[in-house]
């Protein structure tokens, strides 16, 4: 079974709901999400917030914060997926930010970190997941939409396992 598969069957076995907030997969997530039959009992839908402004005016991201930490952070990808939950109503947000390549690296910021946050409104629980990913552009899309997935999974059976 694909890793999409089993969040579109859990959410629904939960009675959970999902939206996405993305930028360095570019609605990857969503698209493999939305790729399987019955998603849209459980997949409320995602902004690709490929700008900053776009994170600041929808998703409600500080601009003090892109400011200080940039727009790959710990603090963003928090921030990115608690404001999709605000935005669309969703029990659980995911936010994707990184740097997807080839250029755009630089030696504290490489080509493939990749952060990924994630929120739930149940239990209020916030966390953010560092990834160094490698490969190419497409390849690291693909490594951080299946990360995305696999957090996913992983804060459902840890945290919302009722």
């Amino acid at each position: 079974m694909k890793l999409e598969e089993e969040v579109v069957e859990i959410l629904k076995k939960k009675k959970l709901t999902l939206a996405t907030a993305e930028s360095c997969t570019g609605g990857l997530l969503s698209n493999r999400i939305t790729n399987i039959p019955g998603a849209s009992e459980v997949y409320i839908g995602g902004v690709v917030a490929y700008s900053n402004d776009v994170k600041v005016k929808v998703l409600g991201v500080s601009p003090l914060n892109l400011e200080k930490y940039g727009a790959v952070s710990e603090e963003v990808a928090r921030e990115m997926a608690t404001g999709i939950c605000k935005l669309t109503g969703a029990v659980i947000g995911i936010g994707i930010t990184g740097i997807a390549g080839p250029s755009g690296g630089t030696a504290l910021k490489p080509v493939g970190l990749v952060y990924i946050g994630i929120f739930d409104t149940i239990t209020g629980r916030i966390g953010v997941f560092k990834n160094n990913f490698t490969g190419s552009r497409e390849e690291i899309k693909f490594q951080s939409a299946e990360a995305g997935l696999r957090v996913i999974l992983n804060h459902i059976d840890k945290n919302l396992n009722q």
